[in-house]
């Protein structure tokens, strides 16, 4: 009867009770030796295996987990490493009126000049901004248009890649998830990226009609339904706390959270500021705001973007924060000031051995 049980229950089908194989999101019990509960870190008592098998980001041994300090050491490390970031000289902003939260939702143009007075467009010319514009405007804006990607936005796609692996920044990015345990070769990252961040899957009726990229850096304006990743509104809270809050529906916009396309749309005369709600604590590049808009006819309640980074700043905390803590709130620092990045996985389809696309990612509350 043993050998039979054995047969049909095979070892790797079996649980030890001090491992998590298995027992993922388990029900608490104050029988069992560990725990595989979300709460079990709260807590302290996960078993040993427990970011092994139960965590995205986990891995086989403790060593490779990527601590809270590790993310505030690294993105301090990228912030310093922004090199090709703008100078106070080169961008000139003018917020006008500060939104209280009860009235980021009104619709209404409370400023009547541009954001941005000025932008010194040399900055254009750096070959990693030079790519990131080249990507802006191979995407259909409308959810439910399938995209024709061609050979030369692959091309483009690829030069980005290129472009932004050449920098201090991504290199220092690319290390610390070596050491991690995350990547094999740069040659591996990199690929990841693409298919993580350029990978097409479907937000309207299975149309291949976007991606993390597009939905990130580009936007989208929603012409009908709901779908997507859903960001209910919040009543009660701060301004900081509002930061990227706001339902994705009918005649809003969704994403859109680069401060490079905002600019380029705004000098075209398609976007129009309204206001802010929230401008952080830096004074100097990069700064965050929370901002008001319409985009063509569309409105975004609550947009938040980093204002004067660099292209490769902005994907490379994305990414870091999408790797590290997916689906939850990433905790940084900048500068010595405190700042969180939400990202979402895309759940409806994977790519390779089950990885998620991203779905989006942004500035919330430290």
């Amino acid at each position: 009867l043993r050998t039979m049980l054995l047969f049909l229950f095979p070892k790797d089908l079996y649980t030890a009770p001090d491992s998590c194989k298995g027992r993922c999101e388990e029900p608490y019990s104050e029988e069992d030796e560990c725990h595989c509960n979300a709460d079990c870190e709260r807590y302290r008592n996960c078993c040993e295996d427990y970011y092994r098998h139960c965590q995205p980001e986990g891995f086989s041994s403790s060593r490779d987990a990527i601590t809270d300090e590790d993310l505030l050491h690294i993105s301090e490390q990228l912030y310093r490493a922004d090199h090709n970031k703008a100078r106070p000289t080169d961008i000139a902003i003018n917020p006008q009126y500060q939104a209280s939260p009860d009235e980021t939702d009104d619709q209404e143009d409370h400023s009547p000049q541009p954001l941005y007075k000025y932008v010194n467009e040399e900055l254009f010319s750096k070959p990693t901004y030079a790519s990131f514009i080249k990507l802006l405007d191979n995407y259909q804006r409308v959810t439910g248009r399938e995209e024709d990607v061609t050979a030369e936005e692959l091309r483009e796609q690829d030069n980005f890649l290129k472009e932004v692996m050449k920098t201090e920044l991504m290199k220092k990015l690319f290390a610390f998830l070596h050491k991690k345990n995350r990547y094999g070769s740069e040659q591996e990252f990199v690929a990841d990226l693409k298919e993580m961040w350029f990978g097409l899957y479907s937000r309207g009726d299975g149309e291949q009609d976007s991606s993390g990229f597009e939905h990130v850096f580009s936007g989208r304006a929603r012409t009908s339904g709901t779908g997507g990743t859903r960001h209910h509104r919040a009543v009660g809270l701060t301004p900081w706390s509002r930061l990227s809050l706001g339902e994705v529906k009918k005649g809003k916009v969704s994403g859109f959270h680069n401060w490079i396309r905002f600019y380029l749309l705004e000098k075209q005369g398609v976007v129009n500021y309204f206001s802010h709600n929230f401008n952080g604590p830096w004074d100097t590049y990069p700064d965050v705001l929370g901002l008001q808009f319409s985009w063509d006819g569309f409105y975004k309640e609550v947009g938040s973007a980093f204002i004067g980074c660099s292209p490769e700043f902005e994907f490379g905390l994305y990414t870091l924060c999408f790797i590290a803590r997916p689906g939850r709130a990433c905790h940084l620092s900048l500068g010595g000031y405190s700042l969180s990045i939400q990202t979402y996985t895309w759940t409806k389809s994977t790519y390779g051995n089950g990885k998620k696309y991203i779905a989006t990612a942004y500035v919330i509350s430290p």
